[in-house]
């Protein structure tokens, strides 16, 4: 079977339209995982700043210790929290982006 040019034409402009597609798909995940570092980012540095505050102003030694041991415990729960987080944003961007190679595949008139 043969192509004409206008086949042609309109599978080039089929893969054009997936590529942008597939393009805006990465743009957007990508820009969702640097929010959510960002908003992260600041949240740990403000949490981290207010543990210091309490460490410094703690009465005795063993209220200090308290206060960081209470921070510590709390961070690494935000961190593996964060992770999980992230994990389902690449996940779901992996997601996302497959489907539109998927759709790419299954052009008409391939």
């Amino acid at each position: 079977m043969t192509l004409g040019f206008d086949d042609i034409q309109k599978m080039n402009q089929q893969n054009l339209d997936h590529a942008m597609k597939s393009l805006g798909t990465a743009s957007e995940g990508f820009q969702a995982i640097a929010t959510e570092l960002a908003d992260y980012s600041k949240k740990s540095f403000e949490d981290g700043t207010a543990a210091l505050d309490q460490v410094m102003n703690a009465p005795s030694a063993e209220k200090a210790f308290e206060a960081q041991a209470t921070y510590m415990k709390s961070a690494y729960e935000g961190m593996v929290a964060e992770m999980t987080k992230l994990g389902e944003l690449y996940a779901g961007m992996a997601r996302d982006m497959q489907k539109t190679a998927q759709a790419a595949v299954k052009m008409p008139g391939a």
